[in-house]
């Protein structure tokens, strides 16, 4: 066979097969700039998911319950919503607000989530949002570390680990199951 011929028909599949092969373009990726790249498509929530500052009051399991604070960041172009939370030591985690009916302050569940707006932060504070944990299983005591674990409306979750800390708030009581309607707003 002709060495000539042999490189010209191998130059000529080359050619062919990249043609065929590398310069199409699927529907959900495009080559334009700027356009959405696969990665983009399949982004969670959580992997735009921050928290700076993170803490949790120390409590007894005697206590029943305590919370978590710090502030979220979400790095992405878009809204991000956290819709759970879980913890070891916690038979029951809630997302909570605290809202303000007359002079009371009022801790309740917060319907929807934490929205956490693109690009920007929520804080969790004592006397405003905060991570409940309730029905404690086991003491959180100062200079533990914790971990949390928060849940996204689009089902991906993230960690984080948190340091327990001595906090003097927080030491309204509580009435009914503990579980609703908790009175005071100083977590």
């Amino acid at each position: 066979m002709n060495p000539t011929r042999t490189w010209a028909a191998t130059a000529l599949l080359a050619f062919a097969l990249t043609a065929c092969g590398g310069s199409a373009t699927s529907p959900d990726t495009t080559t334009d700039a700027g356009a959405p790249s696969p990665s983009a498509d399949t982004a969670t929530a959580a992997d735009a998911f921050g928290i700076t500052d993170p803490w949790v009051k120390a409590a007894g399991a005697d206590d029943g319950m305590t919370a978590v604070f710090g502030e979220i960041t979400n790095g992405s172009d878009t809204e991000v919503t956290i819709v759970a939370a879980s913890h070891d030591a916690a038979d029951t985690v809630e997302l909570h607000e605290v809202v303000t009916e007359g002079a009371d302050g009022t801790m309740r569940e917060k319907d929807g989530g934490f929205a956490v707006p693109a690009e920007g932060g929520l804080p969790l504070e004592p006397g405003a949002d905060h991570i409940m944990l309730m029905d404690l299983t086991r003491d959180l005591e100062p200079g533990d570390e914790t971990t949390v674990t928060v849940e996204f409306s689009d089902g991906s979750t993230a960690g984080f680990t948190a340091p327990v800390k001595e906090y003097a708030g927080a030491n309204e009581e509580y009435g009914g199951d503990g579980h609703e309607g908790h009175g005071g707003g100083d977590h």
